[in-house]
């Protein structure tokens, strides 16, 4: 065996053993979230809320989904908060964030191993700079927060006392950042979202840009700070920036399009707010979460624009999910070049691999089969048509949060089902596959003979 192949093998094994620590420490956190959540502590009414309940709420606030079976504000103690707020933030920032952040306080020294799991959660390529890297992430990420945090407070304050104001405006950034849809307004409306701040252009605009920056991703943000000319991004961060440009303005457009004259959406609102609203609702649906309108009063057409844009999602290395927005455009110039008899992708002037481009098609159709398919079991196993299935078990995979009125009449064995789905769309259906699924490449070592299909 050759020193070249030796090396190939080490750092498959060493991939795969990465996957698999990622995954598991995200399930540790939420199993041990969801006993946190089952003391009596943590529910407003002193009671144990049930280990459903508790298990789907960690579930849910670790992979930054949103998605509950019970408001917030209204089941939730300030203790009960506090966790979930945790969770929402090591979930978005990622454990090895969490984890780097107490090596960094106690000025211990990280180690290779550590490094390699860190460059692996963060999608950093060169591991030397990783530690860098990491620092940086932190200090932006909570700069970002923090300066949400402040000018959400200074807007609640004009309703609030200073201690809620302040309370108000530390989670709802966090949550807006980490693109996880969580929100403590039930006091307003339980179960209401941002239904009664959608006219508000302060807090629908300061929300929107911190969700749009936590789905931009940690080597976006970095490039774009070092390299103050747009001829000098890579050719990934000039396809992250363009294609959420487009798809947030496309989004919008179309949402506008499509429920300008519902009365159950932006029918009754001056043109202005419409606008608002459907800057939001593109916006949210990218994997934040926030409902500002009624998901389940949209259009049959709104709600297939929704299910379009929950499943693309955000950036890869950045709080949001999704198949991703850069894997969505992968996808879609591959299928152009093959309509052109071309067999190579390319982009900039560049041509993107072979292997990136079956990456791409491996994670779509794993993420298409589970939807499909969980939507069929969901719908037929709980009292919802398959519209509203499929809504349900995309936002859960796609980690948005979004519900069409479902999640709370769904069969306990919908609701295991939906937790599976938020848990594979968080962790990464490519890191659970390679992790878990990836045998030794015996493909490799032979090839059968070649035959002739039927293609179309």
């Amino acid at each position: 065996m050759s020193d070249l192949t030796r090396k190939r093998k080490k750092a498959a094994r060493r991939a795969v053993s990465i996957s698999r620590v990622m995954a598991l420490t995200f399930l540790g956190i939420i199993l041990f979230g969801a006993a946190l959540l089952n003391l009596p502590a943590a529910s407003r009414d002193g009671r144990p809320a049930g280990a459903m309940v508790s298990l789907f709420t960690a579930t849910s606030a670790t992979c930054v989904t949103g998605l509950t079976l019970a408001d917030t504000w209204t089941q939730w103690s300030g203790f009960g908060q506090t966790v979930i707020l945790l969770m929402i933030q090591i979930g978005g920032l990622g454990f090895m964030s969490a984890a780097s952040l107490a090596y960094f306080s106690l000025r211990r020294k990280v180690s290779i191993q550590q490094q390699m799991v860190m460059a692996e959660a963060i999608g950093v390529q060169n591991m030397g700079d990783v530690v860098i890297h990491q620092k940086r992430l932190l200090i932006r990420a909570f700069a970002v927060e923090g300066a949400g945090a402040a000018l959400l407070t200074a807007r609640f304050l004009a309703e609030y006392p200073l201690p809620q104001a302040v309370k108000l405006g530390i989670f709802h950034a966090v949550s807006a950042f980490c693109n996880a849809g969580f929100d403590i307004l039930g006091f307003r409306a339980p179960g209401g979202s941002l239904i009664t701040y959608r006219e508000d252009p302060a807090v629908c605009l300061i929300l929107a840009m911190l969700v749009i920056l936590g789905g931009l991703g940690f080597l976006v943000w970095d490039e774009v700070l070092r390299e103050r000319h747009p001829s000098k991004w890579s050719v990934y961060t000039r396809l992250v920036l363009i294609t959420s440009g487009i798809l947030l303005a496309a989004g919008m457009a179309a949402t506008c399009l499509l429920e300008w004259n519902n009365p159950a959406t932006l029918g009754p609102m001056p043109a202005g707010k419409k606008l608002l609203a459907g800057f939001f609702q593109s916006v949210t649906l990218r994997t934040a979460g926030f409902a500002a309108l009624d998901q389940g009063s949209l259009t049959p057409a709104g709600k297939g624009l929704s299910l379009f844009l929950m499943l693309i999602g955000g950036s890869s290395g950045s709080t949001a999910g999704g198949l991703k927005t850069v894997t969505s455009v992968v996808l879609a110039m591959f299928v152009w070049s093959r309509m052109r008899g071309r067999r190579t992708v390319s982009v900039f002037h560049r041509t993107i691999s072979d292997d990136h481009v079956m990456n791409a098609l491996q994670i779509f159709i794993l993420m298409i089969t589970l939807a499909f398919f969980s939507a069929i079991v969901i719908s037929g196993t709980s009292p919802l048509d398959f519209t509203d299935a499929l809504f349900e078990s995309v936002s859960a995979i796609g980690t948005v949060g979004l519900t069409a009125g479902g999640t709370a009449r769904m069969s306990p064995a919908a609701k295991i089902l939906i937790m599976l789905l938020m848990y594979f769309g968080r962790v990464g259906v490519l890191t659970i596959s390679m992790g878990f699924l990836k045998k030794k490449p015996a493909g490799e070592k032979y090839r059968y003979a070649n035959t002739e299909l039927l293609i179309g």
